[in-house]
């Protein structure tokens, strides 16, 4: 299988796992089970150790000492503050006012791969993301009510903040991926994340009241822990080692697609032509942002990929 399709397959894999965080998250901080920092700390830790454990086994790359500062920034951004930010916002705001708000990420994105590594802003890839952007928001957006309260606009300008900082990562972390394996990338990136989350999580994890947890909690806490925190960013970064960043981000459209397709399959939903025409308006934007993608670098980023 070529090595694009499976970077193709890896992302729509993602989009699989991120189109039910938005609800199984959640689900963890209604009621108060976890604190939104106590749960990123937990991620933080189970997610360095597990990476830290596959890179000993199948792996085993040193990096650069002079790579170290940018998988420092990688853990800061996309990690700490992507996560920090994430929760804190999601326990605010609604899932339906955080997923529309994502949609930005691709955006974000293309203007950063722009500005720092020379890719190639054609009028194709404005098309694409402006059509994919289209079809999410008219899909989170139909038939739903965005809420604007006090508080919820205090969380969605930190899910603003979570998808700048997502963004920024994807594109500063695509020069490290033609030197090192995905598992290296990201071992490092959760070891800084988990030590500038630390401060913040300390206290409310020790304040957790654990034997109160019901199974449906422990559960979501499981999904989170296994598919959001490992398998998400293991296969990001596999993708991103294979097709531009920009590709990676218009993946995001997907998520509020595949959450309409589970509820669709299991009889909690209904087909009709809005929701068909979202998704081919996100089919056909994912279609021209992927197809044949091409990338300009710029002296300075050469000389950070040798």
């Amino acid at each position: 299988m070529p090595q694009n399709l499976r970077a193709h397959l890896a992302l729509i894999a993602v989009a699989f796992i991120y189109g039910g965080n938005y609800s199984i998250a959640k689900i963890v901080m209604d009621d108060g089970y976890l604190h939104p920092f106590a749960f990123i700390l937990l991620r933080g830790a189970i997610g360095m150790l597990l990476f830290w454990f596959f890179h000993a086994v199948f792996v085993r790359e040193r990096v650069e000492r002079r790579d170290l500062p940018l998988l420092a920034l990688c853990g800061l951004l996309g990690i700490a503050i992507n996560q920090l930010f994430f929760f804190a916002g999601l326990r605010l705001t609604t899932p339906i006012n955080a997923s529309l708000i994502m949609t930005t990420t691709p955006i974000l994105v293309l203007v950063a791969s722009a500005i720092m590594l020379g890719e190639v802003v054609n009028g194709r890839k404005i098309i694409g993301i402006t059509l994919g952007a289209l079809g999410a928001i008219l899909l989170i957006a139909y038939g739903e009510r965005i809420q604007l309260a006090t508080n919820g606009l205090m969380g969605d300008l930190m899910i603003i903040v979570n998808a700048s900082a997502f963004g920024i990562y994807l594109v500063i972390s695509k020069p490290l991926t033609r030197k090192y394996h995905p598992i290296t990338i990201v071992k490092w990136a959760f070891t800084f994340g988990f030590l500038a989350i630390l401060p913040f999580g300390f206290q409310p994890i020790q304040e957790t009241s654990w034997a109160s947890f019901p199974t449906e909690v422990w559960a979501s806490i499981a999904y989170v822990l296994v598919g959001t925190t490992f398998f998400a960013y293991l296969l990001n970064a596999y993708a991103l080692k294979h097709v531009n960043a920009s590709v990676v981000s218009i993946y995001i459209y997907l998520q509020p697609l595949v959450a309409t397709v589970i509820a669709l399959s299991i009889g909690k939903d209904q087909l009709d032509l809005v929701k068909a025409g979202s998704g081919l308006l996100i089919f056909i934007g994912v279609f021209l942002v992927s197809r044949n993608p091409q990338r300009t670098l710029t002296p300075s980023t050469l000389s950070r990929t040798k």
